[in-house]
């Protein structure tokens, strides 16, 4: 008899009884009774264009422009706000396949020139009285956080027990505190629960891509924002796993990842089907998460999953059609263990002795420019293929006072938030990378980005920083740590939260409302 410990829970699974269903799929009927809902786009279209969802930065690109998500009628199409603050039409990207969703009937019904109404079962007044509580709480909402956004404060006045945002690490200390609150008192997410194994909802928690299990576990077992009732949910979480895809139906060296997105599709087609959610809005307030690099690929099996959906990506790379408006840059952390004191914590500026330090692999465009510039060439930047034996890598970071990171084939890298862990100040080397929670974190004030073509001027760089200014980035690395700690169970303000918050700043810049 064996007599281990069982896995934590984050490594049993939480089955979903969808696949079987999609071979059972019947056709699609039309949605008579479904109430059309638009997403309007007049009456939110600045409130929130000032703070969080203003560009966040983007390497290599202009970041000064109030740019703001808004979704069309029907359509659900994107727009942003110009430098002269009117509205240009941007074309969602195309997609790899059409979206199998029906599209709803029309509400009112032209007969003989007259106009009527189709009258609305009782289910869907309730749920239509229900829906308009929820944009009444969230127009609250941004009312409140455009208020403290007004006040320009880098300090919260707000009381909490756990913790009070301060300083330059952060865009305006305040608005975040206050919105954080606010998602905190309102915010409700729905996880769909169809189908059968063989399971995809259940992410890997300890690999490169444990953001995307560790996450699918803590919605799964949040009791504070999950509900169950999908009439109350602000969003609608897209539980299906790349990574577990990746290793269960993708055929190793095919490059054929037309099976990943059939089952994305298909899956998508039930849920339109049994719901009415991602028909009244064509998924605007439904999100998926992958830290997988072909999350971005993934999302392209609907039209309307890709360019209209939160897309929740490792991968938030711009040029891959990652839109920093809709999408949220999910850290990707590299976890081996659950135990994470040995990876946490390092010490002082005065006790750093190594100017800069990078192992790693040589793949991708940026890092044969880094090994070719720096591999072996100075004991102050220290630059490795690989570690000669005996060296240990966190070691090496926490001697170093800056820890250089690379992008590889894909513009996220570990090696970001292995730094923050340890208290080292992460340098940034990537074009049109979407640096994560940038709609509230100052990345500027606790870390440094540089440009592929910089790489030979690295150590003048790095070496222009006075002492003076690298001891505070260095205490802002700290300060900022808790939010990218992975908790079991999840506590305030850590990554789990973060992630939320990032997905409600998008869902507060979608209004949905009844065509009239």
């Amino acid at each position: 008899m064996d007599s281990s410990p069982p896995p934590p829970p984050c490594f049993r699974g939480y089955g979903r009884r969808w696949l079987v269903l999609l071979r059972v799929l019947v056709p699609m009927v039309v949605l008579v009774s479904l109430v059309l809902f638009a997403v309007d786009s007049k009456s939110s279209a600045l409130w929130f264009s000032s703070y969080s969802l203003s560009s966040p930065p983007v390497h290599g690109g202009d970041t000064s422009g109030e740019e703001v998500l808004e979704h069309q009628s029907g359509v659900v199409a994107q727009s942003h706000f110009n430098h002269s603050g009117h509205a240009s039409h941007v074309s969602p990207p195309p997609a790899a396949a059409p979206s199998p969703a029906p599209q709803p009937a029309p509400l009112p019904v032209e007969n003989n020139g007259t106009v009527e109404a189709i009258p609305l079962p009782q289910r869907e007044r309730r749920r239509e009285t229900k829906l308009k509580r929820l944009e009444l709480g969230l127009m609250r909402a941004r009312a409140a956080i455009k208020e403290a956004f007004q006040n320009h404060s880098n300090v919260s006045p707000l009381f909490d027990k756990d913790y009070v945002p301060q300083g330059p690490s952060y865009r305006n200390a305040y608005a975040f505190h206050r919105s954080y609150l606010e998602m905190e008192k309102l915010f409700k997410v729905y996880v769909y629960e169809e189908g059968e194994p063989p399971l995809f909802h259940d992410g890997p928690c300890r690999s490169i891509y444990s953001s995307e299990g560790r996450f699918i576990h803590g919605i799964d077992m949040d009791t504070w924002f999950r509900t169950r009732d999908p009439d109350l949910a602000h969003v609608f979480f897209l539980p299906f796993s790349v990574v577990k895809m990746v290793k269960l139906i993708y055929k190793p060296k095919s490059f054929d990842i037309s099976p990943i997105t059939r089952t994305i599709a298909d899956y998508i087609s039930v849920i339109a089907e049994r719901y009415p959610y991602w028909n009244r809005s064509l998924g605007a307030d439904h999100f998926m998460l992958s830290c997988h690099d072909w999350g971005p690929h993934a999302s392209k099996a609907l039209s309307h999953l890709y360019g209209d959906s939160i897309r929740v990506l490792c991968n938030a790379n711009t040029s891959e059609g990652f839109n920093p408006r809709k999408d949220v840059s999910l850290p990707e952390i590299n976890l081996k263990t659950d135990v994470m004191a040995d990876m946490m914590g390092g010490p002082s500026a005065s006790r750093r002795p190594v100017l800069a330090f990078f192992a790693g692999g040589d793949h991708g465009p940026v890092r044969p420019l880094l090994l070719q510039a720096w591999k072996g060439r100075d004991p102050d930047v220290q630059v490795h293929e690989y570690l000669p034996r005996g060296v240990s890598y966190y070691a090496m970071m926490r001697r170093s006072r800056f820890c250089l990171c690379p992008s590889g084939y894909e513009v996220a890298s570990p090696r970001v938030v292995e730094a923050i862990y340890l208290g080292c100040v992460p340098v940034t080397i990537s074009h049109r990378y979407v640096l994560p929670f940038s709609d509230v974190l100052n990345w500027k004030a606790f870390s440094v980005q540089v440009s592929p073509e910089d790489i030979p001027d690295l150590k003048r760089i790095l070496t222009a920083i006075s002492p003076r200014q690298y001891i505070r980035m260095q205490r802002r690395v700290r300060m900022v740590r808790r939010h990218f700690e992975v908790n079991s169970p999840p506590r305030r303000f850590d990554v789990f939260h973060m992630i939320l918050h990032s997905v409600w700043l998008r869902r507060l810049n979608v209004r949905l409302l009844r065509h009239e």
